[in-house]
């Protein structure tokens, strides 16, 4: 929709309030809302005010005034709220209506218009996977007196045993992958979240229970071009977050909440196009990909170490990022390997649905931000003829994990840590500046939000630590 449409739309559906929304540096959606008689062309043109101060990684308090600027492309009727409601997408600017280098949608919108100005592609198709758990139940606190978290899940393996009514059919560890119910239990929930995101105008292509216990599961939609499809994203988690709170029960995107099984990932697939010509296939290459195909994948494998900063920002990241629960630490890409980083899919793919598949993010990145470095890493390589094959990333088909010590030594992997991934994007991160895309500002506020997040972890007493230490 356009403006005028939007204001149409609000006195013919009888719109009663309009919720502006923006989001901050690490990907939390904010909103205002405003009584829709007071909405008009006015306000697309000089946007809503409102304190930069007060969200993370924005402005300090003596230069505080932001203003949101609304994106009529971007609404949409709330299915959530009792009041009628339409929800719209803001970029941030400054009061002086300049550009404000931390927005993270202005980041991405930069990115898709680098793109354009460097002749290699019209457009970047995204596409992520994102995984999460809902739970029944979740407890957690951290203090000086103690620390604990605590979860449960009405399916969950830990429960077989549990007394009162126990129906059993729980989800084994690593057992939950397409069980049909009663032992995948959550069937109607998700069934309800696609309708959600139809209704919001979302394309649905499936959904089913994932690989771990204690309610995993995984919906997918249809790829887009890149802003356009992190504004999807998070509309997915806040469309998750409330079907499941309807239902009692409590979505997480955390890539790590349960020891002992998978943890949830965020696979994105990428492709390009120069108007309606698929660039990265060729019948015949490997995995009929073409040599733009190539040059992408080696320019994210080249950069994954700092691209991981952003595509798994947390330190729960990287308890994800562990071999043997199908986490792909390992920088190599293959034709149809989970166990690779960047994944060709193979099955039942036509020349335009061809596409690379990075498996290593996670749903803790902000999609703005991480969508935007992909692309840059990936033009980077094109730029460069960065080749994955004479770099040593692979391709590699075999199962990872049954390979021999010497041969896992030849196989780059990705960071250990957040600290790790910081150090490597503190020294490779000029490709993120091609076209003022990213700033050195952004960046390195970037690092030190997320040092400060890694010293509060390392600094909170871990009950592990009684546990291994108390008696010594």
């Amino acid at each position: 929709m356009d403006m005028k449409t939007v204001l149409s739309t609000i006195d013919a559906e009888k719109v009663e309030y309009v919720d502006f929304r923006i989001v901050d540096l690490l990907g939390r959606q904010h909103h205002v809302t405003v009584p829709a008689y007071a909405v008009d062309e006015g306000t697309f043109r000089n946007g809503v005010a409102f304190d930069g101060s007060s969200l993370t990684g924005y402005k300090s308090i003596e230069e505080s005034d932001m203003v949101a600027m609304p994106d009529p492309t971007t609404a949409f009727i709330d299915p959530f709220v009792e009041a009628k409601t339409m929800n719209i997408i803001c970029n941030i600017v400054n009061p002086d209506n300049t550009v404000y280098t931390r927005d993270p949608r202005g980041i991405a919108l930069k990115a898709e218009a680098y793109l354009q100005q460097t002749g290699l592609a019209t457009a970047a198709y995204f596409g992520p996977e994102s995984e999460f758990f809902l739970f029944d139940n979740v407890r957690y606190a951290s203090g000086p007196s103690g620390s604990f978290f605590h979860i449960d899940s009405e399916e969950a393996f830990w429960n077989t045993g549990k007394e009162g009514q126990n129906l059993g059919y729980k989800v084994r560890n690593k057992g939950g992958y397409f069980p049909v119910q009663p032992t995948d239990s959550q069937m109607d929930i998700r069934n309800e979240m696609c309708t959600m995101m139809t209704k919001c105008g979302m394309h649905v292509e499936r959904h089913h229970h994932e690989v771990a216990t204690a309610g995993q599961g995984e919906i997918n939609f249809r790829f887009d071009t890149l802003t356009r499809t992190a504004d999807n994203l998070l509309l997915f988690k806040y469309i998750v977050r409330n079907v499941a709170a309807k239902h009692g029960k409590t979505a997480t995107f955390m890539p790590k909440p349960i020891v002992g099984d998978n943890g949830s990932g965020m696979h994105v697939h990428q492709s390009l196009f120069n108007g309606d010509t698929p660039l990265f296939y060729e019948q015949g290459g490997y995995a009929n990909l073409s040599e733009t195909a190539l040059h992408y994948i080696g320019g994210i494998l080249h950069h994954a170490p700092a691209l991981i900063a952003l595509t798994n920002p947390s330190t729960n990241s990287f308890k994800r990022l562990v071999p043997g629960y199908e986490a792909p630490v390992n920088l190599v890409f293959s034709k149809g390997n989970r166990s690779a980083a960047v994944r060709i899919p193979i099955a039942a793919v036509t020349p335009k649905a061809s596409r690379i598949e990075f498996r290593t993010p996670d749903s803790t990145a902000n999609p703005y931000l991480a969508f935007a470095a992909m692309l840059m890493a990936g033009l980077d390589g094109i730029k460069r003829k960065l080749d994955p094959r004479e770099l040593g990333f692979g391709p590699l088909d075999k199962n990872i994990y049954d390979l021999s010590d010497a041969e896992k030594h030849e196989i780059k992997s990705a960071p250990g840590s957040l600290a790790e991934a910081l150090v490597a994007l503190e020294q490779d991160h000029d490709f993120l500046l091609e076209g003022n895309v990213f700033t050195k500002e952004v960046i390195e506020g970037w690092i030190a939000q997320k040092r400060g997040e890694i010293e509060q972890v390392e600094r909170t007493v871990n009950p592990k630590e009684y546990e291994l230490y108390y008696d010594l």
